[in-house]
C-alpha cells in the first residue's frame, strides 16, 4: 500500500502484533489492517495452518489463508526458543496492540503473562479471542459451529420438524472477530485518556449470543403466551425453530419463484401498508377489504396461508421480475442470492465488496473487500503476505539485527 494512502487512514501509526491463526483472529486483524494499522502477522516457522488447508491449487497459499490475511506483513518466529522469546519481547515493546487466539493459557506458558506484558509495554492493548468465558466450558475446544451450537443460534435455526441447523454466516469466527475489533478500538481510545493499555477478552460463545439476542427476547415473551409472529402451531417452554419467519414486528417468508431452482426465491416482508398492493399483484384484490384478511391482527393466525397465496403468484415468475414488481410498490423484499450471483454482482464490485487481487504464486483471486466505509480512511485491498516475506524488513530494518545474525537465526530454526 502506498505511504500516501496509509497516512490518510484511521489507524495510521498503530502497530498490531498479530499472533492469531485460522479465522476468528485473522478476520479481526485484517479489519484493523484495512483501517490502516501496520499488522505484523507473527507465524511459527511452518506458518499458519490455513496456508495449507482446503487448497484448490497445489503448493500455494490456500484461499482460506489469502482471504483472511490481506494487507498484512508476515514474519516467522519460534517463540519456544530463548532468542525467539527475546525477539518477541522486543516486538511487544514496539507494538500498540497484540492479538492472539491460542488455547487458554498458551501465551502465559510462553512466559508472557498479562503482568509480564504490562512490564514490557504498559501501553499495549492485549486482545484475546477464546471459545468461552471462565467456567465449566473454558477448556472446551471451540470451532465455528460449536460456538453456534452453544450461543443460541443452532437451536433457533431450521424448520420446526427438522434438526437444529448451522448458518453459513461465520458468526462464531468472523462474528467474534468484529466484536474483538470493537473492543480493541475502544481500548485504544481509552488509552488516549489514561496512557495505559488493557486486556480485551472476547469469547466466541458470547459473540454468538450477542447476535442472538432477539431469541432471548422471545424466550422471555414466551412466558406470557405463544409468539403470534411465529408460524408455529405449538409452543413449549423454549423458542422454537421457525423456518424463514422473521419473528419480528412484520411477518416475512421466502417465496418460491420460477423456474424453481435451489435459489429461485424472494424474501418478502408484509407490512400493513403493503397488503393492499400485494393483493392486487397476486390477483386477489378482494382480500384487501375482507375483514378476515384486512388487518395485521387478522392475518397473524394465517401466516402460512398468506405466504402460500403470495407464492402461487411468485412461483410463475423469475425472481428478478418478482423483485421488480414488489419494489414498484415499496414492498420490502430481496432475492436469495447464490454465491455465484454474489461473485458476479456488478454493484458489489462497484462498491469494492467483491475485489480481485493479484498474488505472486497463485495468480489473481477474488476476495471480500472491507465492509467498513470511512470517508476519510480509504481502503485498497492488498494481497496476503508469503510466509516470512517481511523477515528482513522487520528484523533487520526495524529491530536492527545484523544480516549475519538473521542468517544464523534461519539456520537454527528461530525464524
Amino acid at each position: 500500500m502506498s505511504q500516501a494512502l496509509e497516512a490518510n487512514q484511521a489507524l495510521s501509526g498503530i502497530r498490531v502484533l498479530d499472533m492469531t491463526h485460522v479465522q476468528s483472529g485473522p478476520s479481526a486483524t485484517q479489519l484493523l489492517a484495512w483501517l490502516g494499522a501496520d499488522v505484523i502477522k507473527l507465524e511459527n516457522v511452518t506458518g499458519d495452518i490455513t496456508r495449507k488447508q482446503l487448497r484448490d491449487l497445489p503448493d500455494v497459499d490456500s484461499l482460506y489463508f489469502t482471504m483472511l490475511n490481506c494487507n498484512k506483513r508476515s514474519i516467522t518466529l519460534n517463540t519456544k526458543s530463548e532468542r525467539g522469546k527475546e525477539l518477541l519481547t522486543e516486538l511487544i515493546r514496539r507494538s500498540d496492540v497484540l492479538v492472539e487466539n491460542f488455547g487458554p493459557g498458551a501465551v502465559d506458558r510462553m512466559g508472557f503473562s498479562w503482568e509480564r506484558i504490562q512490564e514490557i509495554n504498559p501501553r499495549l492493548v492485549y486482545a484475546s479471542i477464546k471459545g468461552f468465558g471462565d467456567g465449566p466450558y473454558t477448556k472446551f475446544k471451540a470451532y465455528e459451529v460449536v460456538a453456534q451450537a452453544m450461543g443460541g443460534s443452532m437451536s433457533t435455526t431450521g424448520f420446526e420438524d427438522g434438526p437444529p441447523l448451522a448458518t453459513g454466516a461465520q458468526i462464531g469466527d468472523s462474528g467474534t472477530g468484529v466484536h474483538c475489533v470493537a473492543g480493541i478500538l475502544a481500548a485504544l481510545y481509552q488509552r488516549t485518556h489514561t496512557g495505559r493499555g488493557q486486556r480485551v477478552n472476547v469469547a466466541m460463545q458470547h459473540a454468538v449470543l450477542n447476535l442472538c439476542r432477539v431469541k432471548l427476547r422471545d424466550q422471555q415473551r414466551l412466558t406470557h403466551g405463544p409468539l403470534a409472529e411465529y408460524p408455529n402451531e405449538d409452543f413449549g417452554d423454549e423458542v422454537p425453530r421457525s423456518g424463514n419467519a422473521s419473528g419480528g414486528g412484520q411477518p416475512g417468508w421466502a417465496v418460491k419463484c420460477a423456474p424453481g431452482g435451489p435459489n429461485d426465491y424472494v424474501y418478502v416482508i408484509v407490512q400493513p401498508v403493503g397488503w393492499e398492493p400485494i393483493t392486487r399483484l397476486i390477483g386477489r384484490p378482494e382480500l384487501a377489504d375482507d375483514p378476515e384478511w384486512a388487518s395485521p391482527e387478522a392475518r397473524l393466525p394465517k401466516l402460512a396461508k398468506m405466504f402460500q397465496l403470495i407464492e402461487e403468484w411468485s412461483s410463475t415468475l423469475p425472481k428478478w421480475e418478482v423483485l421488480e414488481q414488489l419494489n414498484a410498490h415499496n414492498i420490502p423484499c430481496g432475492p436469495i442470492l447464490s454465491t455465484k450471483e454474489i461473485v458476479e454482482d456488478a454493484s458489489l464490485a462497484a462498491n469494492e465488496m467483491i475485489v480481485e487481487v493479484d498474488h505472486p504464486e497463485r495468480g489473481a483471486f477474488t476476495t471480500v473487500g472491507s465492509p467498513l466505509k470511512l470517508s476519510d480512511s480509504p481502503v485498497r485491498v492488498e494481497r496476503s503476505p508469503l510466509l516470512g516475506e517481511h523477515n528482513e524488513e522487520v528484523y533487520v530494518g526495524e529491530l536492527g539485527l545484523g544480516d549475519e545474525e538473521v542468517r544464523l537465526l534461519k539456520t537454527n530454526g528461530v525464524i
